[in-house]
């Protein structure tokens, strides 16, 4: 597939209905372009929309219980956290009201079976997300495959945690985005081209 590859000039613009905005010899994904355009047609907020296939996000996407309160990273991602049930590949348009309905106005989705999404106000609040969404299902995999009992944080907790968001990522990503941002940098330069 290819991923590692992706640079800023390899990146696809399309619309709303997939048309391509601007010469580009890449194909655009059916599904994720099924995916990506419902939630930005439906959410002014979601200006980025991120949605990964990774091993630990699929692995908790598969677990009937979702994510548990098992660390700081998943109290946040409680704190504003949908489900949407497997359809099968998201190739077919009457999965999009679903996909709206389930993620409502919450920032983290996970799609069952499948794979985790989050939204943000840019492509660092978007990120940073991710980040803690997939460091919440890496720490979940982790603890499980421990094998002992699960110590979980309580639910007055994670209540508090959504208005704790912004203080802790300083609002669109802030620190931690450009940190990230310096890491990259350092370990693959060209994705910028």
């Amino acid at each position: 597939w290819g991923f590692d590859e992706i640079t800023a000039s390899s990146l696809v613009k399309v619309d709303l209905q997939g048309q391509k905005l601007g010469d580009s010899p890449y194909d655009i994904n059916p599904a994720g372009f099924t995916i990506h355009s419902a939630i930005h047609a439906a959410r002014d907020d979601a200006q980025c929309v991120l949605h990964v296939h990774s091993l630990n996000g699929v692995a908790v996407s598969a677990q009937e219980h979702g994510v548990l309160a098992l660390s700081q990273h998943s109290i946040f991602v409680l704190a504003s956290l949908a489900y949407h049930d497997y359809e099968g590949v998201a190739l077919v348009e009457d999965e999009k009201p679903r996909l709206v309905r389930d993620l409502g106005d919450k920032r983290f989705l996970i799609l069952r079976n499948h794979g985790l999404l989050t939204v943000g106000r840019s492509v660092a609040e978007a990120f940073v997300a991710m980040y803690f969404l997939e460091t919440t299902c890496m720490i979940q995999v982790r603890a499980i495959s421990g094998g002992g009992p699960l110590r979980q944080i309580g639910q007055s907790i994670v209540d508090g945690a959504q208005a704790q968001w912004e203080q802790v990522t300083r609002g669109a990503g802030g620190g931690l985005a450009a940190a990230l941002l310096r890491r990259l940098d350092r370990r693959n330069p060209g994705y910028a081209s």
